[in-house]
């Protein structure tokens, strides 16, 4: 009675495991012969699963690689992320249908001439991806920091995976291709510190009373606001020029975005000095000799 009872418990687990079986082999078939490829309910079930085990994968992976970075940084790895994952689940499927035993030589062999194509024609994207990964791993570049790139100068407000923005001098918005970073020379004005040294030179007559000169430049130097303290504004004699006693007014500020108006207020007050205590700011001056033919 017993072993009746197990046999008939065998049958039924048979059949259930045979319907299971016929309804996971069920779907469509393509091509012929041993290339054909069998799109069955079983094989859509197990891509279904390699691609929810590839995504609970990444965002483990995301976790562990930004746990321990600042929440700026966390965003754009986010954005690199983002691009990869499109790779790494092709390869997830590729590798799925490959251990399913389907032939996916054909697959690879027929989107290789695409993936080419699009390559030689996305090359400068992925040149800009590259390099917006580059800087966030390497923090060559952040926010704040004011950059000179071909001849422009500007502070950065944005760093995307593709492009820098950065805000003009005159308040215009300079987008950057971000392989000019890892290709062009970039100057950061700010990379290592905030603190910058400018100078404004000045050219005065001969004659001039050079210890006066030197004194006038450091009263104007310590009277303007932008310009610290301490590192201490220093004056040097440049050079004796074709028309004129060369000087530099060398100081320090932490603002060098507004540079040029901190020069231009300096330079206002540098005349004003100079009047009240006759100093003169030369022109270039020539010798012209009218050589007259002999009759």
């Amino acid at each position: 009675m017993q072993e009746g009872k197990e046999e008939i418990k065998e049958i039924i687990k048979e059949d259930i495991w045979g319907t299971i079986k016929e309804f996971l082999d069920m779907g469509i078939h393509l091509g012929q012969g041993e290339k054909s490829i069998n799109l069955t309910i079983g094989l859509l079930l197990l891509l279904t699963l390699a691609l929810v085990a590839t995504k609970f994968l990444l965002k483990w992976l995301r976790y562990l690689l930004t746990r321990k970075m600042e929440v700026e940084d966390q965003q754009k790895f986010t954005s690199v992320f983002k691009f990869t994952n499109y790779v790494i689940y092709i390869v997830a499927v590729l590798v799925t249908l490959s251990a399913a035993g389907i032939d996916i030589t054909l697959v690879i062999t027929a989107s290789a001439a695409l993936f080419v194509g699009l390559g030689l024609a996305l090359q400068e994207l992925f040149k800009d991806v590259l390099g917006g990964i580059f800087i966030i791993i390497d923090k060559s570049l952040q926010v704040g920091d004011v950059v000179e790139v071909d001849g422009k100068v500007g502070k950065v407000f944005e760093i995307k995976l593709r492009t820098t923005r950065a805000i003009t001098r005159d308040d215009k918005v300079l987008i950057l291709p971000n392989h000019k970073f890892i290709s062009d020379i970039v100057y950061n004005y700010t990379q290592n510190h905030k603190t910058t040294r400018e100078k404004v030179t000045i050219g005065v007559a001969y004659g001039s009373d050079v210890v006066l000169v030197t004194q006038l430049l450091e009263q104007v130097a310590a009277s303007q606001k932008q310009i610290l303290k301490n590192p201490k504004p220093f004056v040097l004699f440049d050079d004796f020029g074709d028309s004129a006693l060369m000087f530099s007014i060398n100081f320090f500020t932490n603002d060098s975005f507004r540079d040029p108006r901190i020069k231009s207020e300096l330079r206002y007050k540098i005349n004003a000095k100079f009047k009240e205590n006759n100093i003169s700011i030369p022109f270039p001056q020539r010798d012209v000799h009218i050589i007259q033919p002999k009759s």
